[in-house]
């Protein structure tokens, strides 16, 4: 038969009913509700840090290193100190402070609370700020919840400095900076030099350290009772000095002469603090009077700048005692 083949004319056989899914599907497009907040998510961010932030705040140590903010700042922007104990110390030395940042939900330890009192009998402003405002504040600095707000510096004319020692009737000895650019160095020297009794400091406008918040924690306090003056060229200010009567003595590992056989240190005195690195400049060099070595074993190639500054206001107050 024509058309015919395997398994013509028998009847189709039918289908089996086809097996359902039980409703998982339909339920499955019926959601899963409302998204719970980020703070109940366990997968969220801000969770592991907020964790990180709390275990900070006990142990007052950072558990991962914190990138700082690198933003260009203002010379008028405000300056800030963070941390329980800075922020403590340098409200006990009267450093001038125009706001104090708390955090909100700080354990109130006897650091917070006296930093809290003594800025409530100043009359200093206090607010409290979730803890990211206190990152961006402090630049990514531990603060430990707690951060003090410093007014921009008000630098002194170098010419100032001279007539500081005049009105105190004292033989002039004031102290400058040449291409020292960490402020923690520019604290400690301003410890020094008011434990010694200079008049001031003098640092250069362009590639140095200023009186940031840094330098004022490491000052412990004392940049508070020191003048610091800003020359718009250190060279000329030093030719300045000279032309005024004061001796100028330059610290660098390359001087000929040692700091202790130097003369003229009891007199109206500029002492010159280079670098640590490069000591001082050309130009710096050739305005000094005289440039000393501090003598010390060939192990060290050279001195801190702040420890080097120490040593020679020591030895310059020593033969003023004479």
């Amino acid at each position: 038969m024509a058309g015919g083949g395997r398994g013509a004319g028998r009847p189709a056989k039918k289908k089996s009913p086809t097996k359902g899914t039980g409703g998982n599907v339909r339920r499955g497009l019926e959601g899963k509700g409302a998204t719970p907040p980020a703070h109940m998510r366990h997968w969220y961010k801000d969770k592991a840090r907020a964790e990180r932030l709390e275990r900070e705040e006990k142990t007052g140590r950072s558990s991962s290193p914190r990138t700082p903010v690198r933003t260009r700042r203002s010379e008028d922007a405000p300056e800030y100190i963070g941390g329980r104990n800075p922020v403590v110390e340098a409200l006990r030395a009267g450093v001038p402070a125009s706001a104090l940042y708390v955090a909100q939900r700080i354990d109130n330890d006897d650091r917070v609370k006296e930093a809290i009192r003594i800025a409530a009998d100043r009359g200093i402003a206090m607010l409290e700020v979730g803890r990211e405002k206190l990152d961006r504040l402090t630049e990514g600095a531990i603060h430990q919840g707690l951060a003090l707000q410093i007014p921009p510096y008000e630098y002194a004319h170098p010419e100032d400095l001279i007539g500081l020692a005049q009105d105190a009737a004292e033989v002039p000895l004031i102290v400058a900076l040449d291409g020292v650019t960490d402020p923690r160095n520019l604290g400690a020297i301003a410890r020094s030099a008011t434990a010694f009794g200079a008049h001031g400091l003098v640092v250069p406008s362009r590639r140095s350290a200023g009186v940031t918040g840094g330098a004022w924690k490491t000052s412990a306090g004392t940049l508070a009772n020191l003048t610091v003056a800003r020359a718009a060229n250190l060279t000329a200010t030093l030719r300045e000095y000279r032309e005024a009567g004061l001796f100028v003595v330059g610290l660098d590992g390359e001087g000929r002469v040692d700091l202790g056989d130097a003369n003229l240190l009891d007199g109206p005195l500029v002492v010159v603090v280079g670098s640590e690195g490069k000591g001082l400049s050309r130009l710096v060099r050739e305005a000094c009077d005289l440039v000393v070595r501090i003598p010390m074993h060939a192990a060290a190639e050279s001195l801190n700048a702040g420890v080097a500054a120490g040593i020679a206001l020591y030895e310059v107050a020593r033969h003023r005692r004479r």
